[in-house]
């Protein structure tokens, strides 16, 4: 693993406790140029997570509190007219920034939550006919509460596909809440962290993400993971193209955080229950498994060629 990588996973760890895997892939996320989105109870670290990272990775930093009366120009800017100059000028809103917390998403309405599918797409958004483009890099970390909790809003499956990966950070083990209870406050820890890199070498590093070797078997085992979606009973759709190229680009990702060159199997292996979990839906009638589980059972489905 390359030295500010190390830096980064190692300071991290220190303030999000018990949970290397979960920081790997938010991480890789961002190494692949992708979004995430974290879904779990309230109180789990979530945010917290998005706060240590902006500031580990040196990263301008916005949160957004998304709440049912939020509207898309809360999000994205609005104009304003200028009695000194007879002209509109317009306000930037907090989605120009390089790292967004789009915090609760699924608590704002559909029209508000749509303000971020451009955004998250592209890299710009266009108010009142005008594109601005948003800086580089741009992440957005989205957290979600559980759907049956009070005043959420599904997000439509669309928007869904905008995150590279979905993960949940999940109760911590004893020895790590042992931790939190009798140590120092998180919100403190996370004043004290100083940045690891700046803009410049994280743009240098999701460009050598992308630049990871993936041979034509690979490319086969890819293909053959979103043919088994396809084409199983226990799906009601398969993966599309656009995950293929997410899966992929999540392996690159994985491999240059080990410090490899290429992509080898269980790259894909690692990085797929994040990859997929948001995008399979399960047909009526099979039984109910988490995302792990449906992971496993198609990594044990499908061979490695």
């Amino acid at each position: 693993m390359t030295n500010p990588l190390h830096k980064v996973l190692q300071q991290t760890e220190q303030v999000i406790v018990g949970k290397p895997l979960q920081i790997r892939f938010a991480l890789a996320c961002l190494l692949a140029r992708g979004h995430l989105l974290i879904e779990d109870m309230p109180g789990v670290g979530k945010t917290t997570l998005a706060h240590v990272l902006a500031r580990t990775l040196g990263m301008q930093f916005q949160r957004i509190q998304f709440t049912s009366d939020l509207l898309p120009a809360d999000i994205l800017g609005v104009s304003v007219y200028q009695r000194d100059t007879a002209d509109f000028k317009f306000h930037p809103g907090p989605i120009f920034a390089q790292m967004i917390l789009a915090d609760e998403v699924n608590r704002a309405t559909p029209k508000a939550q749509s303000a971020l599918l451009e955004a998250m797409e592209e890299q710009q958004v266009t108010i009142e006919g005008v594109t601005r483009p948003l800086p580089v890099p741009f992440f957005v970390i989205a957290t979600q509460n559980p759907i049956h909790q009070i005043g959420t809003f599904p997000l439509p499956e669309s928007q869904l596909d905008r995150f590279l990966m979905r993960i949940q950070l999940g109760y911590p083990d004893a020895q790590a809440e042992r931790g939190l209870l009798s140590g120092v406050d998180r919100r403190d820890l996370v004043a004290r962290l100083t940045p690891q890199m700046d803009s410049a070498e994280l743009l240098a590093l999701q460009q050598q993400a992308r630049q990871v070797f993936v041979s034509p078997a690979l490319l086969d085992y890819v293909q053959a993971i979103l043919k088994h979606t396809r084409e199983s009973a226990r799906f009601a759709h398969g993966l599309s193209p656009r995950a293929g190229l997410a899966l992929l680009a999540a392996a690159r990702a994985w491999a240059l955080l080990d410090g490899r060159g290429a992509v080898i199997p269980e790259d894909v292996q690692a990085v797929l229950p994040g990859v997929a979990s948001h995008r399979l839906q399960q047909t009526q009638g099979s039984s109910n498994a988490n995302s792990d589980t449906l992971a496993r059972e198609l990594i044990a489905a499908v061979a490695i060629p």
